[in-house]
């Protein structure tokens, strides 16, 4: 296996993986209210939408994604990712799981990203780098990147958004939220 391949799939195993180190002392630990679930709700359905919408536009090693939310944002995938980690850890109740959440998801996707970023200049050359001088890694841009080919520019199919999975981040929130606000409900006074 070439290196970039192991460290990948290293990088990728640290993701969704070491994850789990945080996610069962957080779900035992936590102390959602209905403030803090009110508060954590809003940016966990905005990330799952954004995920949503990026998984029904690409087309992994197959085109370049350039059109929906990766027109605004390059790693729209990952932003969302952690639009959904700090809105759930904001919903656990307490300062330390977002705070935590954010120094694994540095730590985590910091390196995924610039991994991915070296592929995708291997696989689409310049178009890449002219796409990259464009469009921010992490902070959304006000207007959307107009790609001067018509491949990249994809339309949301429901089709990419199944077969790319992403049904089961939408489960996994919709249950992590459902989890913290059934404590919360049991728990209150």
């Amino acid at each position: 296996m070439p290196d970039g391949v192991r460290r990948t799939v290293n990088l990728r195993t640290l993701r969704l993986r070491g994850v789990w180190l945080l996610v069962l002392p957080f779900f035992w630990l936590a102390e959602p209210t209905w403030p803090s679930l009110a508060a954590g709700a809003p940016l966990t359905l905005a990330g799952l939408f954004l995920r949503a919408w990026a998984a029904g536009h690409i087309r992994k090693e197959e085109t370049l994604a350039a059109g929906g939310p990766y027109a605004f944002v390059r790693n729209p995938l990952y932003l969302g990712s952690l639009l959904v980690g700090v809105g759930l850890t904001i919903a656990g109740g307490h300062w330390i799981w977002p705070a935590l959440f954010v120094a694994f998801f540095v730590t985590a996707y910091a390196p995924t990203a610039g991994e991915e970023a070296d592929r995708l200049t291997r696989l689409f050359g310049d178009r890449y780098r002219d796409y990259s001088a464009e469009v921010p890694a992490w902070l959304p841009r006000r207007t959307s990147y107009r790609a001067p080919d018509h491949e990249a520019r994809t339309r949301f199919a429901w089709r990419r958004y199944s077969r790319n999975r992403e049904w089961e981040a939408l489960l996994g929130g919709a249950a992590a939220l459902g989890i913290l606000a059934l404590r919360a409900w049991l728990e209150a006074p």
